[in-house]
């Protein structure tokens, strides 16, 4: 081997240790100081916050500026706070990124520069880039100098939720009042019976309702009367309605004609010519205006009793009987309608009262 070829080798050698070496050393020293700020004008008196980053390997000596509230950073430049350093971890816990955030202030109006932060990683110092702050002067009025306004107290706020609890809760009272208002004006209105009565009966067979009302017409002695026209009125509607309940078939809106028939049809014909007579009758006296005696019309009322007697149907006395509901239905006293009129007043007035009293509230909490 000549000796060019041996110092050529010698240098390929050393050339590729420097190329292995060489980046494990830069990446292991690097280290990144990154500064920013949060605004770069201020007016005198007011905060801006200052955030410096430092980033390195794992594990390293990091010590961040030695500042304390009070400090000047540079003159006029005051330093407010300190927070502590938060840490994190990056790049699989391989690196580092420290944050350290400072509070500062000026109380003169001016362009500062501030100088760049100093950074000890491992004992080797790192810098970070610098910056500038401009401090603005609050207008002031040069004329009048001698006036002085003094301090100013703390302004409480426009609205507070106490403000606005009792206003919320008359005008609640005031909605309920109201209502109750209009429901006793609409109760006093409608002229309703108030109580109603509800009762169960025995239902009684259709013959017995029958026999009550004829002796019930027999008791008022109505068919003496010389105006006949409404003993044979109430004599044919308990016949229909008795009809109507023993066969089923709506008598109440039939004629006498049609009414014969249907009975005759049923094959029914108990009676049926006496009950013929008695419509007949009937209807000259309702339409025709025709006079019956007195014997005509107790033949008449004795004819109607034979048709029920003959054509009822016995209930047995061993089944049971069927219940009907009676509604009683009470009219209002005269103190009840009192009483709902004295309960009027009170609520509008008290409704009148609750909104002029809700009104000054808010006049008061406005103005």
């Amino acid at each position: 081997m000549t000796l060019n070829n041996y110092r050529y080798l010698h240098v390929k050698v050393l050339c590729v240790l420097v190329a292995l070496v060489l980046p494990l050393s830069v990446t292991k020293a690097q280290v990144v100081v990154d500064v920013r700020m949060d605004t770069l004008s201020i007016l005198i008196g007011e905060p801006a916050k200052i955030l410096l980053d430092v980033t390195c390997d794992a594990g390293a000596q990091v010590a961040m500026p030695m500042l304390q509230q009070g400090d000047m950073l540079v003159k006029n430049v005051e330093v407010l706070g300190v927070q502590k350093s938060d840490t994190q971890y990056i790049n699989e816990r391989k690196r580092m990124l420290l944050s350290h955030e400072y509070s500062i202030t000026s109380f003169d109006s001016s362009l500062y520069y501030l100088p760049p932060f100093q950074v000890e990683v491992d004992g080797k110092m790192y810098a970070s880039k610098s910056m500038a702050l401009r401090v603005f002067t609050l207008p002031v009025d040069t004329l009048n100098t001698n006036v002085y306004f003094g301090t100013k107290g703390i302004q409480s706020p426009l609205f507070t939720w106490d403000d606005w609890k009792a206003p919320l809760g008359y005008a609640f009272l005031l909605m309920w009042v109201s209502i109750l208002a209009v429901y006793l004006m609409m109760r006093i209105r409608d002229n309703k019976p108030i109580i109603r009565i509800v009762s169960r009966t025995p239902k009684l067979p259709p013959h017995q309702i029958a026999m009550k009302e004829i002796d019930k017409i027999k008791s008022e002695r109505k068919w003496t009367a010389e105006d006949s026209k409404e003993y044979y009125t109430l004599l044919t509607d308990t016949l229909r309605t008795y009809i109507h309940n023993r066969y089923g078939f709506n008598a109440m809106e039939m004629t006498s004609t049609e009414i014969i028939e249907r009975l005759m049809a049923m094959k029914d014909d108990l009676a049926l010519e006496e009950l013929r007579d008695l419509f007949r009758t009937a209807d000259l006296v309702k339409f025709a205006k025709y006079n019956t005696l007195i014997n005509e019309n107790d033949r008449n009322l004795v004819s109607a009793v034979e048709f029920i007697n003959q054509t009822k149907v016995e209930v047995d006395p061993n089944a049971k009987p069927e219940q009907e509901l009676v509604t009683v239905e009470e009219k209002r006293s005269r103190r009840y309608v009192l009483l709902l009129r004295v309960g009027i007043v009170i609520s509008v007035f008290t409704s009148i009262s609750l909104m002029m009293w809700i009104v000054w509230i808010l006049y008061r909490l406005l103005y």
